[in-house]
């Protein structure tokens, strides 16, 4: 169970706040006010305790802080029980939220530390200062794995992990934008009591510059954006995706919509997508699942690629934009680097609809970079994607392929993709299939 912030407690409805308090293990919770019950969530989570000020020091994943005051007492004591040295890096995500952390969207699971994204209270500033009797003791070097919630550890012995890997908060991933596969130095505290792990308290070089160099780099909003040019071919034999290929072609750097009603075969029509480009040389998969019925999930997870994110149909929109928007953030630090990402959603439905605005407009063609391209499904489009390809439910649930509905389908600017001549023939096929 990660570790939960009292602001997100305290903007969540009873019923969401029951529902944790069952999977914590809190006894008694559906006699306890909101803000009682609040209280116990945060003290059995290892959270912030009522009171606390707001820029106390960071900890390591499930440190437990006491706190005074009689709340939530019979929580805190349970929490307060477990033996020190017990945490171990394995845990959950946000509630509802099955993560697995990837190396860049490539599939390797690692589930995050346990209470990893509360588990050392970020602050607003790059260095940590130690404290009182504390010393920085050594200077770190090794390669960041992210984790599922935004924060990472230094992985000393890439690609396995090790006792001497370090914590980085959340708040210096992102400060420092760092990606999955970033060199990363800096001098190391040791763990405090409690604490399992060393953290880092400053991030000096990553890639061999200077952390404030990289800081004061160009930001991927302010970046001069090109209309996609380079298709991304998909090689495969699956005709509806032959289809695709070369009557909706799609750049790196699209904003692509898989749209259609229900059981018109949007998730597998993406999911075949994925199939065909995993393990892409140059190019970073990432694949998260956004209010799919759980059954699915499992048999996500059982294609080539683990999603880097798991949310099945209960979760609510706020629960599914945040995940979604920080697999997209992760993307967005890849193509400023120079590098191709690609993200995968299924789908984007549960999202309130500003927010899966924002997430499509996300992929673009960096002029002087890399690329983000997004492929999501949704009921239908958004408006603004790039390319949109419809699914006609009657040819799926008969099963004639390929099952796109031409007429509604289409490509921005294809011929940057397939040349003049193949345009005017994705013209020519859409005129017919409009005089059918």
């Amino acid at each position: 169970m990660a570790v939960l912030e009292r602001s997100e407690l305290q903007a969540s409805p009873l019923a969401d706040l029951h529902a944790i308090a069952d999977q914590v293990g809190l006894d008694g919770f559906r006699r306890l006010r909101k803000d009682d019950l609040i209280d116990a969530i945060v003290a059995r989570t290892g959270g912030e305790a009522a009171g606390a000020p707001a820029d106390r020091e960071e900890r390591e994943p499930g440190t437990v802080r006491r706190r005074r005051g009689g709340r939530g007492r019979r929580s805190r004591t349970a929490a307060e029980s477990e033996p020190e040295g017990a945490l171990e890096e394995e845990g959950e995500g946000p509630v509802g939220l099955e993560t697995s952390a990837s190396r860049g969207g490539r599939g390797r699971g690692e589930r995050p530390a346990r209470g990893a994204r509360g588990e050392q209270a970020e602050r607003g500033t790059q260095e940590e200062r130690p404290e009182r009797g504390e010393r920085e003791e050594r200077i770190a070097e090794g390669v960041v794995e992210l984790l599922g919630n935004g924060s990472a550890f230094l992985r000393v012995s890439p690609p396995e992990p090790s006792d001497e890997d370090v914590y980085i908060s959340a708040a210096q991933v992102r400060r420092c934008e760092l990606v999955s596969g970033d060199r990363v130095s800096g001098p190391v505290r040791t763990p405090r009591r409690s604490e399992r792990y060393p953290s880092m308290a400053k991030v000096d070089t990553i890639n061999g510059l200077s952390a404030e160099a990289v800081a004061e780099g160009p930001r991927y909003d302010e970046l001069p954006v090109a209309h996609p040019d380079k298709r991304l071919e998909l090689d495969a034999l699956d005709p509806t995706l032959k289809a695709i290929e070369w009557l909706t072609p799609i750049g790196l750097g699209s904003r692509v919509a898989i749209v259609g009603p229900a059981r018109a075969g949007k998730s597998e029509t993406l999911r075949r997508i994925l199939g065909a480009l995993a393990g892409r040389e140059g190019l970073e998969l990432t694949l998260v699942l956004a209010g799919v019925r759980p059954e699915e999930i499992g048999d996500w997870q059982q294609g080539p690629l683990a999603p880097a994110v798991a949310l099945n149909l209960a979760a609510s929109p706020d629960v599914q934009g945040q995940a979604v928007e920080h697999a997209v953030e992760g993307a967005r630090r890849v193509a400023v680097r120079g590098a191709d990402a690609l993200v995968l959603i299924d789908g984007l439905d549960g999202l309130h609809p500003h927010v899966a605005r924002r997430v499509m407009c996300a992929a673009r063609n960096l002029a002087q970079g890399g690329s983000l391209t997004v492929i999501a499904t949704a009921s239908r489009p958004l408006g603004g994607e790039s390319t949109v390809i419809a699914l006609d439910a009657a040819l799926t649930g008969t099963g004639r392929l390929p099952a796109l509905d031409l007429s509604a389908s289409g490509t921005l600017r294809p011929e940057l993709l397939v040349g003049e001549d193949e345009a005017q023939a994705i013209v020519r096929a859409r005129a017919a299939a409009l005089a059918v």
